[in-house]
């Protein structure tokens, strides 16, 4: 039986355990807030010899992805983690770690981006890195940065996937507010991640290997894309045997979608991350008086789990989108679009209505998620169109 720990921890400290459990070969980073304390702990686990890791302190973020993909192609296992600006200065190597088929697996503190200048929790960061081609994992709580940052291990090396993996947690909200989190012992944690086999290493001094070679004319670099597209679409029976594998050994279920008491819901709202818990708090009051209120929170965001999606809310008279960043000149914010996407995907028209919130940290108040639910139900007596909305602003 596995040995728990039962501490008092932020999600930026219980990454860096999840970092320390994984023991990579290779870690290199850069800090920024609110993400500064997960590299900070590691490098302090690094210096006390508690993890025999390779810590690479660079001048940049870019840098730190670079090295993390040259580490990766040799054959180590690799870990880093970022936010905000940072992700934003990696998006050219972002491209260049999933294109190369590299398993590594970054913690994203998810941060508003300037202008202008704000370092409260958003997720306009890793919106930005949506099509870059790697799997996207969303927290809502410290426990879960902790489970998502070692499932992300297992899912990112599985020979069938070979991508990189990015876990991400609310900057502030999740990253540095104190919760009780269990801890499962180092030997427990080390046989559910396993060693790591590099699939074409390039320093394996026994067979030639080659990466991030010229693609000329596009016909090879067309089947090298159709490839990757091939293997993230592919890789959510993956994620899930490796979400139900760290279940069996934690006895924390995992769901693709965290559906709650949506099966007889007629008004749904859907959310990513640490917004969750108040959206429940409003449904449940709801719920007391007598009105049937669900939320549907999406743990894996990339692959999109569109069948899934559609499933829970195919029962929904109403449904609202939270969306915790905005896409400029769509139509909808991202995660709009792509709920819409799995609903018209699946032949339902239910309707819907997008809500951009807490940009910027803003407060995600109880009375505005009580608002969304309200019109929820406008909507679908039909006194209110489909659509989009700022809630909570003037």
């Amino acid at each position: 039986m596995a040995e728990v720990t039962v501490l008092a921890a932020t999600g930026n400290a219980m990454v860096a355990e999840a970092f320390r459990q994984a023991a990579p070969d290779v870690l290199a980073a850069y800090p920024i807030t609110p993400q500064t304390a997960i590299v900070e702990n590691f490098a302090k686990y690094v210096a006390d010899g508690r993890v025999h890791t390779e810590f690479v302190a660079v001048e940049s973020e870019h840098s730190a992805m670079s090295a993390c993909i040259g580490a990766s192609a040799a054959g180590a296992r690799v870990a880093t983690a970022t936010s905000s600006q940072g992700l934003a200065l990696m998006y050219e190597e972002l491209h260049i770690a999933s294109g190369m088929r590299l398993p590594i697996v970054m913690a994203n503190a998810n941060r508003a981006l300037s202008a202008p200048i704000n370092i409260h929790g958003d997720h306009s960061d890793v919106m930005g890195a949506r099509d870059t081609g790697w799997i996207l994992l969303f927290a809502e709580t410290a426990q879960e940065a902790y489970d998502n940052s070692l499932i992300s291990f297992r899912i990112a090396e599985h020979p069938s996937v070979q991508l990189p993996v990015m876990t991400t947690l609310d900057g502030f909200i999740t990253t540095h507010a104190m919760e009780r989190c269990e801890l499962l012992d180092d030997e427990t944690v080390a046989a559910y991640v396993g060693a790591y086999t590099p699939a074409y290493p390039l320093l394996n001094g026994e067979t030639a290997a080659a990466q991030g070679m010229f693609a000329s004319l596009g016909g090879t670099y067309f089947e090298i894309k159709k490839a990757e597209r091939a293997a993230i679409d592919a890789s959510m029976p993956c994620i899930k045997a490796a979400g139900e594998a760290w279940a069996a050994v934690c006895g924390r279920g995992f769901e693709v979608i965290d559906a709650w008491k949506c099966e007889d819901a007629d008004y749904i709202l859907v959310v990513l991350g640490s917004a969750a818990g108040n959206a429940r708090v409003v449904a449940r009051e709801l719920r007391a008086q007598g009105i049937k209120a669900g939320v549907a929170r999406i743990r894996v965001y990339r692959p999109f789990p569109f069948e899934e999606l559609a499933q829970v809310l195919k029962g929904a008279r109403a449904v609202g989108i939270l969306d915790r960043s905005d896409s400029f000149g769509a139509q909808y914010g991202p995660v709009g679009l792509d709920v819409r996407s799995a609903l018209y995907g699946e032949g339902l028209l239910i309707p819907t209505r997008d809500y951009i919130y807490g940009l910027g940290g803003a407060d995600v108040t109880l009375d505005a998620l009580r608002q969304a639910y309200g019109e929820l139900q406008s909507l679908a007596a039909g006194e209110l169109d489909q659509g989009l909305s700022y809630l909570g602003t003037r």
